[in-house]
């Protein structure tokens, strides 16, 4: 029995389908399983981090977890959840984490994410990290100024990211949850081909059919919009800095490991634009 933390979410979604395609018995966690959509084969589940019982719960009779764990908590959630799991006999966790290296602060969601790293390291579970770089389905947050307006709004100037497909990262994880030879190891993702916000907007122009504009913006300008779009302010704090960083060409490093580890070449933006067309029409 696997366990996948974070069901419902993008990159959740994507392991749970896919383990079942490996042919695997699957539990999924969710903080609320009466509003969850999740594959009818799952085991649902109610866990928390912030609840230890549900987690131990959660992990009865479990061999392998994936852990995916976010905000400023990430090191004392993971920190327990690979308590419960060493006590419950849990063999293996493979951890969601974030693009950098050991101890690399790009930002604070990197921090977070070294904090819970080190917590499952420290567990004496085997172990696996998958470090993603962007996602593709960030691109999801432009559908409202692209249906109103237009338009993109974007702090992150002409730099390039290569962002990763989230069944790419699925795929990965997946691999390292039902393969030998994966633990130990930690996967830096990414797409193939590193693109400017410009570019993508091209790509998911052509995608639905629609001229979008792109319009670079300060990053105070960035905050304001985020702010008014109601996300939290520690997400605020760490993503805008961020940009900088972008903007500098330090994120635009192509990293083959989708292909390494998987056997098949990682999907494009042009893919995804294609499969998601519909979202923003």
């Amino acid at each position: 029995m696997i366990l996948v933390t974070g069901a419902t979410g993008t990159v959740g979604r994507e392991v749970v389908a896919q383990l079942f395609a490996h042919g695997q018995q699957v539990r999924a966690m969710t903080r609320n399983p009466s509003q969850a959509k999740i594959d009818s084969r799952a085991q649902v589940v109610q866990g928390d981090f912030n609840d230890p019982k549900s987690l131990e719960a959660a992990l009865k009779g479990v061999d392998k977890v994936f852990s995916l764990a976010f905000g400023p908590q990430t090191g004392a959630h993971e920190k327990e959840l690979a308590r419960l799991a060493k006590k419950a006999g849990v063999r293996h966790i493979v951890k969601l984490s974030a693009m950098g290296g050991d101890g690399v602060t790009i930002n604070a969601i990197r921090k977070w994410h070294n904090e819970g790293e080190q917590a499952i390291k420290e567990s004496g579970i085997a172990w696996t990290v998958v470090r993603p770089g962007g996602f593709m389905s960030n691109a999801l947050q432009w559908r409202a100024t692209i249906r109103s307006q237009g338009k993109v709004f974007s702090n992150y100037g002409h730099g390039k990211i290569p962002s990763v497909h989230p069944r790419d990262i699925g795929a990965v994880a997946v691999h390292a949850l039902t393969q030998t030879g994966h633990e130990g190891q930690a996967y830096s993702l990414t797409g193939p081909e590193a693109l400017t916000i410009g570019e993508q907007v091209k790509i998911l122009s052509d995608a639905i059919g629609k001229p979008i504009e792109y319009v670079p913006i300060s990053d105070e300008q960035a905050r304001k919009g985020m702010q008014q779009a109601g996300m939290p302010g520690f997400i605020i704090d760490a993503l805008v800095p961020f940009a900088a960083y972008v903007r500098d060409g330090k994120g635009a490093e192509v990293l083959p490991t989708v292909q390494q580890v998987t056997g098949r070449p990682a999907l494009t933006f042009a893919q995804w634009a294609q499969e998601n067309a519909e979202a923003f029409r």
